[in-house]
């Protein structure tokens, strides 16, 4: 079984900046993608960005050049920093993992989520 706990969510002006945190833990024997997912009130959740192991991203437009993904494979963690935030960026945001465990099943975790809210 696999946990994620995310962190570091709040609320912030537009303009300003936050940094999520999302580490892993259970019977993990590696870690393919993390990424983050967010979902706005009425709206459905959507990718915001994706890392693989070996640090390839991918994210979604409308973060590209303010949202910046990275990990610390050592410690199981998926970092997103926001930066120049926009009212319209708040949600409640999800890390997921996909994990490989001890008993070589391939698990899809998901972290229980952290409320970003700009003000504007």
């Amino acid at each position: 079984q696999v946990q994620l706990v995310e962190s570091g969510g709040g609320l912030v002006q537009a303009g300003g900046s936050l940094r999520l945190s999302c580490a892993a833990s259970g019977r993990i024997l590696s870690i393919n993608d993390m990424g983050w997912y967010r979902q706005a009130p009425g709206k459905q959740r959507e990718l915001v960005a994706t890392i693989t192991s070996g640090g390839n991203t991918n994210s979604a437009d409308s973060v590209k050049g303010r949202f910046t993904i990275s990990r610390d494979n050592a410690k199981n963690t998926v970092y997103l920093q926001m930066n120049s935030l926009k009212p319209e960026d708040t949600a409640v945001y999800y890390c997921n993992a996909v994990v490989l465990d001890y008993a070589y099943r391939r698990t899809v975790g998901w972290g229980q989520g952290t409320q970003v809210t700009v003000s504007s």
